[in-house]
């Protein structure tokens, strides 16, 4: 084959194979995620062994909680947030009184008042944010029309930390957003204390089974150029390492109203 006709074949498939940042060929067409690795594979450890970006990790794990039902990622990854920030540092944090029925309170020691001050799933929600109820489908007002919107969109989840006091960066990671950008900045948060990443990304995305979903990030390893999301739902899937352009694609995902993002969080000034 003349070499002329060869490189007319070639080139074609080269360019198709070329990948940006973002989980798009050079072509504009969708490609498959790259494995995820497991947390505990002997690959997971030596990612988080290595990486130089992994404060935010273990404050994080510290106060980690996992769901007990399939709506409340938003709710549990926020509880897990502001107990990191707060806890042993803060006063007067809300008590949840939901693990001690009331009838049995009657064989603790007299005045007793067992629960301590922490954020929970159960009281992260208010009715100054969506409420309890609504997160689990009550309707509410959407562009005009009273829908269920089950869950917490990213905006939605903004609100309910900023109603704690906390500021919050929302990052909407539309068609127009640098996926270099997000890169940096997201390392950059995980690499220093006291502010955290909540990434709001569709599952199917990456491969996994389920739709939309919110978990806090805990690391990122330059090596591989992958994060480690602390996933909320252990019955759905377990802390796994991801490619970091394609958790930028998954974040670059339709939600109800806009795209998918992440927040960055941190104690108001």
């Amino acid at each position: 084959m003349k070499t002329k006709a060869l490189i007319s074949i070639l080139a074609p498939l080269c360019a198709f194979m070329i990948v940006s940042a973002d989980g798009r060929s050079a072509n504009g067409a969708e490609q498959r995620p790259a494995a995820l690795v497991e947390w505990q594979s002997r690959e997971g450890a030596e990612r988080f062994s290595r990486s130089a970006h992994r404060t935010d990790f273990f404050p994080l794990s510290n106060h980690f909680i996992s769901q007990d039902n399939a709506i409340f990622c938003g709710p549990v990854s926020s509880a897990i947030v502001l107990n990191a920030l707060r806890l042993g540092k803060r006063e007067g944090l809300p008590r949840d009184r939901s693990s001690i029925a009331e009838n049995e309170m009657a064989w603790l020691w007299k005045g007793a008042d067992p629960f301590y001050g922490k954020y929970t799933p159960n009281n992260v929600l208010s009715e100054r944010t969506k409420t309890r109820l609504e997160v689990l489908g009550k309707p509410i007002l959407i562009k005009g029309e009273r829908k269920r919107d089950y869950g917490l969109q990213l905006r939605q989840l903004a609100q309910v930390l900023r109603s704690h006091g906390l500021e919050v960066v929302t990052r909407v990671v539309d068609d127009g957003a640098d996926a270099e950008a997000i890169r940096r900045e997201i390392a950059r948060n995980l690499a220093a204390g006291d502010d955290y990443v909540l990434v709001n990304y569709a599952r199917k995305a990456l491969g996994q089974r389920g739709g939309g979903h919110i978990s806090p990030l805990g690391t990122y390893d330059e090596g591989s150029d992958s994060f480690l999301i602390m996933d909320v739902n252990p019955n759905r899937a377990p802390w796994v390492w991801v490619a970091s352009g394609d958790l930028i694609a998954a974040m670059r995902t339709f939600d109800t109203v806009e795209n998918r993002g992440y927040l960055l969080v941190s104690e108001g000034k």
